[in-house]
Formats: C-alpha cells, sequence, structure tokens
C-alpha cells in the first residue's frame, strides 16, 4: 500500500486560537509487480491549537516553530502561517466565545477517584461495553474508558455507530445513577460530549438523556437541602461528643458537594447545549429550570456557577424566563457576585444583568440589591467597562434612582473617561450616562465640580459636539450654584446661533440659553451684541427650519421676554404678529401653543408689550378661543393671561368676562335658547319674541337675575335674607350655591321638583375670578 500526502491549505479557526490544515491523502493498493491496484482520495483536516498564543508572542518565531513540527505544511508557506498567526492575535475573543470554550469535551478531566492508569482504545469498545453489566466499580470504570474516547471528536462518529453501547450506557444511567454519583457524573459526561455537536442532538434526545439530567438535577438539589438541615442541627451543640461528630459529618458533606457540583455541572452543560432548540428549552422552562438555576446561585463553586449563569442569559431573553427570575429575586443572588476574580463569570453575570435591566422592576431590583456602587466600581476595569456602563445607562433613565449616583465614585470616573477622550470620538456609551446624570440636580452639581462645566463646554465648542451640549442643556435646568456657573458661558453659546451651523447643535445652544433665568443676566445686551432678533424672529416663519428648532425659538423668546427692555426690543421687531401667524399653523400641536401662550404671558406684564398686544394685535381673541383647550397646562396659562389683561384693559375685560359667563352657564343657557314661546315662559324672550341669551350684552340685562322669590335684587346683587336662608336649609334642594357664592341651577342628576319656568337666577362671573 502506498500512501501520498497532497499539497494543502491554511485558514484561521473561527472560534479558537487555532489553525486548520486542509490536506487531501491518496492511498493506492499496489499490486505483485507494483502497478497501482485501487486507488482512493480522502479529503482531511488538521487542527493546530496555539495555546501560547497571546498579545506579546513573537508571531514570526512561532511559525517557524509551526512549520518545523508540522510537516504538511510546506516550509514555503512560512510567510502565509505568520500572517494567520498575525491575524489570530489581533482578533478579539467574544464572551459568547469563550464560555462555548469553557464548557467543551477537551476542557473536563476525570475528577480524583475515576482516574484510570490504563488508555482507551476504540477497537476495545465491545470491552468496555461488557463491563456495564457487571458491578457498580466496574460500570464505573467501563463507562469512564468510553469517555476516554468520546473527549476525541474524532471517535464519535465511530461511538455513534455502536447502538449497543450507547444503549447500554442510557440504561445504566437511567437504572444506576441514585447508586453512583461517580458513575452518574461519568455517563452524562459521555452524552454531553455527544450534545457539544448539533448533528448529535437528536441521539441524546432519542434516549431522554435530557428529562433524565432534569430529574438528577432535582434529585440532588433536594438532597443538598437535607445535608445542610443535618448540619445545621448540629452546629450549635455544646456537646463535645457532637461536635466532633459534626466535624465529621462536616468533611463528609464537602467531599460529597465537590461530586455533586461536578455531576451538576455537567449534566446543566448537556441541558444548555440541548437548549439550542427552543422547543426543547421550552420543555425544561415547563419543569421548573429556572428555579433550579436561581436556587444554585448560592453556591460558591465557580465553574459551576459560570456554567448557571451562562443558562440563565441564553434564558432571559424570553419573557417568561424574565419574569420566573424577577419571582425568585435572582438579581439579589447575581449581586454577590460582583465584583470577582474569576473574569469569566463576572463579565458573563454583567451581560445577564444587561438582559435583566431592560424591565423596570429589575432595574429597581438591582438598586435594592447595591449594584449601582459596585457596578461603578467596575467602571474602572476596562475588560467590564462597557457592560457595566450599559447597566448603569438602563438604571439611570429611571428618575427615582439617578440622585444614588452621586453618591458613588461613578461621576468623577464617568468625567476622567469624557476628558480622555481628547478630540477623539466619544462612546456613545458613556455621553448617553452623562447625558441622564445631568438631568439631576445632585448629579449635576458633581459633575461641576471644578473645571467640569468649563471643560464640557471647551470640547463641546470645538468639536460642534452635539451630544456634549446635550449634556450641558440638562446641566443649564437646575436652580441654584450650577445655573449660576453658566453666566461665563453665555456670550460663547450666543455666538453659535447663527445660520452657518448645523441646526441640531444650535437647537441644543438654544435650550441652552433658554434655561439661563438668572436675574444678573442682560439679556438685552446679549441680543444686541449677537444680534440675535432678527435670527429669532426668521425662524419664526412657519416652514423656515426644523420645528424642533422653532419651537426652541419660542422658548427662548419666552426666556428673555422677562426683562422688560428685551420684550420692548422684541415688541418693535415685529415678533408678535410672527408668532400669532406661528400659532395659526401649529394650533394642533400642543406644545408650540403652551409656550406661545407663556411669550404673551411674559409680555403683558410690561406695559409697552402689553399695549401692542392688546390694542395692535388680535392675541387676546385667540387667548380666549384657547381659554377651554383640552390641555390643563395651556388653560392655566391662558387663564393667567387674560387676568392680567381684563385688569388693564376694560373692553377686553368685559369680553372676557362674558365668554367665561357664557362657558360656566352653557348648560343653562342651552335649556333657554331651546324653549318655545307657546310654553308659558314670556318672561325669557322680549317683546319681540328675540332671545335674551343671543344679545350679545347679556351682563347688561339684570332682569334675567330675578327670581320668584326675590332671591336675587334688581341690580343682580345677593340679598342679605338669601344667606341666611341659605344657612338654615330655608331654600330646600333648589337652592345651593356655586364655589364663588352664587345660586346654581340643581344638576342634571338633582331629584328637584321646582319647574325649570321657576329656577333660580344665573352665575354671575367676576372678572377677577380666574
Amino acid at each position: 500500500m502506498k500512501r501520498k500526502d497532497e499539497s494543502c491549505t491554511l485558514d484561521v479557526h473561527p472560534t479558537e486560537k487555532a489553525l486548520v490544515v486542509h490536506y487531501e491523502v491518496e492511498a493506492t493498493i499496489l499490486g505483485e509487480l507494483g502497478e497501482a491496484m485501487i486507488g482512493e482520495r480522502k479529503e482531511c483536516q488538521k487542527i493546530i491549537r496555539l495555546k501560547s498564543l497571546n498579545a506579546h508572542t513573537d508571531t514570526s518565531s512561532l511559525a517557524r516553530k509551526v512549520v518545523e513540527e508540522c510537516r504538511l505544511i510546506h516550509p514555503s508557506k512560512l510567510r502565509e502561517v505568520e500572517q494567520l498567526l498575525f491575524y489570530l492575535q489581533k482578533r478579539k475573543d467574544s464572551n459568547d466565545n469563550q464560555e462555548k470554550k469553557r464548557i467543551s469535551p477537551r476542557d473536563f478531566t476525570p475528577y480524583a477517584g475515576v482516574e484510570l492508569d490504563e488508555e482507551a482504545s476504540i477497537n476495545r469498545i465491545d470491552e468496555y461495553v461488557e463491563l456495564l453489566y457487571e458491578d457498580v466499580q466496574e460500570k464505573i470504570r467501563g463507562a469512564t474508558l468510553i469517555f476516554q474516547l468520546a473527549r476525541n471528536p474524532d471517535n464519535l462518529e465511530e461511538l455513534i455507530q455502536n447502538e449497543a453501547a450507547l444503549g447500554a450506557l442510557a440504561r445504566v444511567l437511567r437504572e444506576d445513577w441514585k447508586q453512583s454519583v461517580d458513575l452518574a457524573t461519568t455517563i452524562t459526561y459521555i452524552f454531553f460530549c455527544f450534545s457539544s455537536f448539533s448533528q448529535f442532538h437528536g441521539l441524546v434526545t432519542h434516549f431522554k438523556i435530557g428529562a433524565l439530567c432534569m430529574n438528577i438535577i432535582e434529585h440532588e438539589l433536594k438532597r443538598y437541602d437535607l445535608w445542610q438541615d443535618e448540619l445545621g442541627e448540629d452546629k450549635f451543640s455544646d456537646n463535645q461528643n457532637l461536635k466532633k461528630e459534626h466535624e465529621k459529618s462536616l468533611r463528609k458533606y464537602q467531599s460529597l458537594l465537590i461530586k455533586q457540583e461536578q455531576l451538576l455541572r455537567v449534566a446543566l452543560c448537556l441541558l444548555l447545549n440541548l437548549a439550542e432548540d427552543t422547543r426543547t428549552e421550552l420543555k425544561m422552562r415547563n419543569k421548573n429550570i429556572v428555579h433550579m438555576l436561581v436556587k444554585i446561585l448560592d453556591r460558591e463553586d465557580e465553574e459551576l456557577l459560570l456554567v448557571v449563569v451562562s443558562f440563565l442569559k441564553k434564558l432571559s431573553i424570553f419573557l417568561e424566563n424574565k419574569n420566573d427570575m424577577a419571582e425568585t429575586l435572582a438579581v439579589e443572588k447575581l449581586a454577590r457576585l460582583l465584583p470577582c476574580e474569576h473574569e469569566e463569570l463576572q463579565s458573563t453575570t454583567l451581560r445577564l444583568l444587561l438582559n435583566l435591566s431592560f424591565d423596570t422592576s429589575l432595574r429597581s431590583q438591582m438598586v435594592q440589591a447595591a449594584l449601582v456602587p459596585k457596578l461603578s466600581s467596575l467602571l474602572a476595569d476596562e475588560a467590564q467597562r462597557q457592560l457595566s456602563m450599559c447597566i448603569l445607562y438602563h438604571i439611570s433613565m429611571d428618575d427615582r434612582f439617578k440622585s444614588m449616583f452621586a453618591d458613588t465614585d461613578c461621576i468623577p470616573q464617568l468625567m476622567r473617561m469624557v476628558f480622555d477622550c481628547g478630540e477623539e470620538k466619544m462612546d456613545v456609551e458613556l455621553i448617553s450616562l452623562c447625558i441622564n446624570l445631568a438631568a439631576n440636580k445632585s448629579d449635576a452639581q458633581v459633575i461641576c465640580e471644578g473645571n467640569g462645566l468649563k471643560m464640557l463646554m471647551k470640547r463641546a465648542l470645538k468639536l460642534k459636539d452635539v451630544l456634549v451640549m446635550k449634556m450641558i442643556r440638562n446641566l443649564s435646568q437646575h436652580n441654584g450654584p450650577t445655573k449660576s456657573l453658566f453666566l461665563d458661558h453665555v456670550g460663547d453659546l450666543a455666538a453659535q446661533i447663527t445660520e452657518d451651523e448645523a441646526e441640531e447643535f444650535v437647537i441644543e445652544c438654544l435650550g441652552t440659553l433658554a434655561n439661563l433665568t438668572i436675574p444678573d443676566l442682560d439679556w438685552a445686551l446679549v441680543l444686541k451684541e449677537y444680534k440675535l432678533v432678527p435670527y429669532l424672529k426668521d425662524r419664526l416663519k412657519p416652514g423656515s427650519a426644523e420645528d424642533d428648532l422653532i419651537l426652541e425659538v419660542v422658548i427662548m423668546i419666552g426666556t428673555v421676554s422677562v426683562d422688560d427692555s428685551c420684550a420692548a426690543m422684541l415688541a418693535k421687531s415685529g415678533i408678535i404678529p410672527a408668532l400669532i401667524e406661528l400659532l395659526n399653523a401649529q394650533q394642533e400641536d400642543d406644545e408650540f401653543v403652551c409656550q406661545i401662550v407663556y411669550v404673551f404671558y411674559q409680555m403683558v406684564f410690561h406695559k409697552a408689550t402689553r399695549d401692542v398686544i392688546v390694542k395692535e394685535t388680535q392675541a387676546p381673541a385667540y387667548l380666549i378661543d384657547l381659554m377651554h383647550d383640552n390641555n390643563a397646562e395651556i388653560r392655566k396659562v391662558c387663564n393667567n393671561t387674560l387676568d392680567i389683561i381684563a385688569e388693564y384693559d376694560e373692553e377686553w375685560g368685559k369680553k372676557i368676562q362674558t365668554e367665561k359667563f357664557r362657558w360656566y352657564n352653557g348648560q343653562w343657557l342651552e335649556m333657554v335658547e331651546n324653549r318655545q314661546m307657546d310654553e308659558g315662559e314670556p318672561f325669557l324672550f322680549g317683546e319681540d319674541a328675540e332671545s335674551f341669551i343671543g344679545n350679545g350684552e347679556i351682563l347688561e340685562r339684570p332682569d334675567l337675575f330675578y327670581s320668584p322669590d326675590g332671591i336675587i335684587s334688581a341690580d343682580g346683587a345677593l340679598s342679605p335674607d338669601f344667606y341666611t336662608d341659605f344657612q338654615s336649609g330655608e331654600l330646600g334642594q333648589t337652592g345651593f350655591m356655586n364655589r364663588y357664592g352664587a345660586p346654581c341651577l340643581p344638576g342634571p342628576g338633582s331629584k328637584s321638583t321646582v319647574s325649570f319656568a321657576f329656577c333660580p337666577a344665573l352665575i354671575f362671573w367676576d372678572a377677577n375670578i380666574s
């Protein structure tokens, strides 16, 4: 027989630090005279694992060593090997790949008690199967030898063909797992090796190994609880004999615990592999897998905890599993794992917490478990920084928890990271967290400590950084010492309000200026020096810019209108008609309407602008229309503005009074208008049958305030006798007062026996009542 290796091709392993050598083997059987009789070609591959490869490895030296030791690689491929090694050195390993590597079959080694001196051979598999029919010790020996074979992936294809061996293993596990933890662990290891490859999942499912593992885990957890109870009974005894017994039991318990955790680990690894199929995962959930996993979180073995947390992380993407974790207080148990020295466990725990942090109730549990200071301390670890920052960002979304950051070292660390970025682009997670924290007053004070605000302004203005300016805008909204710090930066911000700057950057600058309600700030000087009035007026035209920018312009005008000279300057420029035009265009947008009405409210405080609004525009008419808007905030600002107008202008005061009267008595007026003249109520109509209700001077008709009992006098005032009768209850069911002291009609649900033809008087609305 003649064997010939053809030329090979090289590639990198997709997940591991390894080279993959693809080559072909041609085998030829020669005849007696040396001629080729039978030939066969086969494609093969060899994996060269590079365990020593790290960031500091000399790839040139390692490449020469690989070529020297692997006969399949021709020396001419040295350069190619070196390039592949350099690529592997720079490639970042994902945490998910690390988890898979952690639970691969090659990483498991037989534990103390089942190690064998002999080496297994695939040719003796039948002998090993026969051992499974002997006593427990022989069964363990046979299973251990088969496990040696199964750890090598190259043997799995051949083992799967041996149905007798697999059937015997499944039978022994099903029948004898309670008799020996060693036996159960070893056989579970064998099936785990098959579960590491998706194509063998059908085999594992066929023998119902997954369901059996669930039963094993449940049983072992109950055993653990019994051990804990037994040890707890003798722990505090004063009897010396009992103390010695307790120490002896404790040593035995620790030995059993090591074996039990090994069994739990491999059983969970097997289930985790099978959970690749979501239907199988659902079956596990129905058998309470989440509760089991959370219960195991109390253990100390880090390798077991890694598997448990990895499993929970996979399950957490489904709502039902996430709810189960909330119910079992998983967050509280996960909190104790942070920080820890096991880097991979720490990273996986953070990833699980990140998945859970999307839920509001679970974020609350994280805060209660004191995770904010723990996560803040992990910001110093570059490997865990991004994950920690993402979780902190989710927590900072809730206003209830923002203030807790001020008591940790989180904000100083974040500020150092911001400044360390220099002119480079900042990570979105970092600036997003900073923006959220800047919205809290306590956090804002910490951010601005020292030269914090000055450094942020410098970066924002130099790089035109919109997100940093958004953070500054949040800082500017807090009253007190923080807002006063902005006095030094008003000029820099005002200088950005130009047509040349990007709109989104100008929006943030305008928003920041609009927040600066500082008494010492001379807005008139700012408007003149930076020529802002023409810009503000031009941007009020509907469609002149994005709605967000126009809205910020309106808010800015409202802020500067507090100043008398600024309000006059704006009124002379024709901004008020522009605001009315914008109000017409944006009447469906409550935010626009509310802000424009607020501008009018500010301007009516000043005589110059009040005269312009009242005498030269129809702004009061628009305000009267908005007086009964569905939005409570708009109604409130409208009423306050109209009250001021009514106080200073008699004519508009009457109109406002009449409208309030009509609105408040709308039900009564509607009823009166619907009455017919032939129903015997001529007093409601004039001699020409014209309804008084249609008369625009309705409040000038005191006869409408008369009642048959003379409760209200001819001048529309309440008689003194009315109050006496009201207090004594003599008014009966129909006589009651509204909150302004005037008599009202009975409500629609009232059981009054008095006809509406003899109802009490209308309500008179005083102009001073808002």
